[in-house]
């Protein structure tokens, strides 16, 4: 949520950024709403001064007590108007989209991201290559069939060697993060509405949400909203930033009007698994902690031998909560293309300020905290590791960073 005091102070900014992202909130009205929200409160402080000093009267007046009554009688008029105007701004406030970095390019959807650098080799093959769906089914590590008979379509398992490649990878990632500072969790995988629209995902990713009925919960999408929803309403000590948080956890998203080619196997699935990284900083570092968790990701994706290149995401492509996002798009053999496995996005104080997240100087200085989410790894790091190491007998060679962990070099086509 942005800060009212933007619209007061530099409507036009704000006008201009809502145009530029396509929120067609009535700024203008939001405005007037302001003013009018402003003007009410000062004649209510006003009222209320006056009924607390003639309430000491009212002993040995009369007409104080008379005074008392009437002013009694018009705040229990004007209090529910204030209220009521304060709604209406909150709703309107909770529509904008945040601010955007000055480098944030324009465009409208993916195809419109700017490439800022690509990193490793391309795997090139003398053979059919495959992609992970017909590689899952003939090394039986992927089962997507038995996962819609038992849920619906969009659900799987990694069976097998592959599971033991994705726990693998999953663990490996957090161990890495444990080393470069973060604090391990495991968080709850609902979380109540007040959650969701703190994080920003509410009302603007409300499709993608799967609500638990006659509960005010919902699956989570990304441990992000329970690792930031973590500090809500606290004031957190300065002097302890940044709090640097990593946690694994299934993901639930509805993926609405996912469709065709690029949903085949489980690249776009209802249920993934995921580790996050979750950073709380003073204003003046986010920049520094988004390129550290940029950071991290490449050495992640490098360390596990797939090539990929970094983008700058565009205007239209780029959530409403956020202030500047990367994506690292990995390459996949079997679809021949770069596709994203990371994002990476500095959200500035757009989430601590819907759910009151401060943070106070030895000094005494309070402000908002600004938050950074990124992904460090998804399944979908695994089923590229399966394309692009994919042999001309089907197997798949594991890279060498996981080979400790599983005990094994190559995963086999089944027998």
């Amino acid at each position: 949520m942005i800060d009212i005091k933007l619209i007061r102070d530099n409507i036009e900014l704000v006008k201009a950024n809502a145009a530029r992202r396509g929120c067609n909130v009535d700024i203008d009205a939001l405005a007037a709403l302001d003013r009018q929200y402003r003007e009410l409160t000062t004649k209510v402080e006003t009222m209320r001064a006056e009924r607390n000093a003639l309430s000491k009267e009212c002993r040995d007046n009369p007409a104080a007590r008379d005074q008392v009554k009437e002013l009694k009688e018009k705040l229990a008029a004007a209090e529910p108007e204030l209220d009521a105007l304060q709604s209406k701004i909150n709703e309107q406030l909770s529509w904008l989209p945040n601010l955007l970095a000055g480098d944030v390019p324009d465009g409208r959807d993916d195809a419109d991201n700017v490439e800022l650098r690509k990193v490793g080799v391309i795997p090139s093959f003398d053979f059919k290559v495959r992609d992970h769906q017909e590689l899952g089914e003939l090394l039986d590590i992927i089962d997507t069939q038995r996962g819609a008979k038992v849920a619906q379509s969009g659900f799987y398992y990694w069976k097998g060697k592959g599971a033991q490649l994705a726990q693998a990878l999953f663990f490996w990632t957090q161990r890495e993060l444990i080393n470069r500072g973060f604090t391990l969790f495991m968080t709850p995988c609902a979380a109540k509405e007040k959650t969701l629209f703190g994080t920003g995902y509410l009302p603007f990713f409300a499709d993608q949400t799967y609500k638990l009925e006659k509960e005010d919960l919902a699956l989570i999408g990304t441990s992000e909203q329970t690792l930031v929803g973590y500090h809500a309403d606290e004031v957190l000590d300065g002097g302890k930033l940044p709090l640097c948080y990593t946690a694994f956890s299934p993901c639930f998203r509805t993926e609405s009007g996912s469709y065709g080619k690029a949903s085949r196997g489980i690249f776009r699935v209802h249920q993934f698994h995921k580790v996050e990284q979750i950073i709380f900083c003073k204003p003046e570092d986010s920049v520094k902690y988004h390129e550290f968790c940029l950071a991290n990701e490449e050495y992640l994706l490098q360390q596990l031998g797939l090539p990929y290149h970094v983008v700058n995401v565009c205007v239209g492509d780029l959530g409403a909560p956020g202030y500047k996002k990367y994506d690292i798009e990995a390459w996949f053999a079997g679809f021949g293309t770069y596709r994203e496995v990371t994002s990476n996005t500095n959200l500035t104080d757009f989430q601590s300020r819907r759910l009151n997240i401060r943070y106070k100087d030895s000094d005494g200085k309070r402000d908002f905290v600004h938050t950074i989410s990124a992904t460090a790894m998804t399944d979908r790091a695994l089923i590229a590791i399966l394309e692009n190491n994919q042999q001309p007998d089907g197997s798949v060679l594991v890279p060498e960073v996981l080979r400790p962990l599983v005990g094994f070099d190559r995963i086999e086509p089944a027998r």
